[in-house]
């Protein structure tokens, strides 16, 4: 599956800034947003974009705001209420002015990028990825966000598999719970 080459790192950006900047579990452990929402916020964003430039402290903060909204995006589409998750993504395309406009940059052919009117690093994101997501849930790809299911662990992702089955935000996830189905069934034999 694939989108276009910005609509697939808008939407892979959405997924790193709400497992980097949203609490909760992350591969059976207890996860907390680092004090240091500016470095979580740039690891998040390098994971995917990496000419990016050092995110502030507020950018970091407003980052995070972005991030806990995007969340619910991805848990309403988990949970099959995908009405929710088009309620907050046009909430966000509508505070962020999103507004599309071909680019070329980094010897890239021209390509759509969505920016909101207020130029701010945290605004501007959330207007592309709001925009990412918006195309994923007015597809008919928009099962392929979700939550993991492994317990204990409430990541993010986006399925980009052929037929469309992961359920897992990682490998190290899917391993875990193939690991403990096998210990549970060599026990009861």
């Amino acid at each position: 599956m694939d989108y276009n080459s910005h609509t697939d790192i808008v939407i892979r950006v959405a997924v790193s800034l709400v497992n980097e900047l949203t609490p909760g579990e992350r591969r059976g452990r207890p996860y907390a947003v680092p004090a240091d929402t500016a470095a979580a916020a740039d690891a998040g964003l390098r994971a995917v974009y990496t000419s990016h430039r050092q995110v502030t402290e507020a950018e970091g903060a407003e980052l995070a705001q972005v991030a806990a909204r995007l969340r619910t995006v991805f848990a309403g589409v988990a949970a099959g209420d995908i009405d929710s998750a088009a309620t907050e993504v046009n909430a966000l395309l509508e505070e962020t002015h999103a507004r599309p406009m071909l680019e070329r940059h980094d010897g890239e052919p021209w390509h759509l990028h969505f920016h909101g009117r207020g130029g701010t690093m945290a605004g501007d994101w959330a207007a592309s990825c709001a925009t990412g997501l918006a195309i994923v849930l007015g597809s008919e790809f928009h099962d392929r966000l979700g939550v993991c299911t492994a317990p204990h662990c409430d990541r993010v992702y986006v399925d980009v598999s052929r037929n469309g089955t992961r359920r897992f935000c990682s490998t190290a996830c899917q391993n875990r719970v193939k690991t403990a189905a096998f210990r549970a069934r060599t026990r009861s034999e």
